[in-house]
């Protein structure tokens, strides 16, 4: 019998703008942003692939699918974790970032671990 408790996958997540590698003249926002991934289960889970949705503050939506994280697939005894850090590029200085992770457990199981919606947004421009 499969619970939520067996397949409980926690994603966190930090965004910060790149100022240096930017070019708001040309539309241009470099965001990087650190994502942790930890199993709160009872079963081990490997990272399979990946779907983000990025929406920028016009509307326009880049969706994203590949196999695993920063070409790796972590697998992730309970309580561990594994951290990474990535970038997008907006045209527009605000954005959102959201998505999933699909997971397989040990038991064969195949799990979604969602990732919250999170902020792109250069410094002082939300309050």
């Amino acid at each position: 019998m499969n619970s939520s408790i067996d397949h409980n996958v926690k994603v966190q997540t930090e965004a910060f703008f790149i100022e240096e590698q930017s070019l708001p003249e040309r539309g241009q926002y470099v965001f990087a942003y650190r994502i942790t991934i930890r199993n709160d289960g009872k079963i081990p889970a490997k990272l399979i692939t990946r779907h983000w949705v990025i929406t920028d503050a016009n509307g326009k939506v880049q969706e994203v699918h590949g196999e695993g994280v920063v070409g790796e697939q972590p697998y992730l005894r309970p309580g561990e974790e594994f951290q990474y850090t990535s970038g997008a590029i907006l045209e527009t200085p605000v954005g959102t970032m959201q998505g999933s992770y699909q997971m397989i457990a040990d038991n064969g199981t195949h799990f979604d671990a969602e990732i919250p919606a999170f902020t792109l947004a250069i410094p002082r421009t939300l309050h």
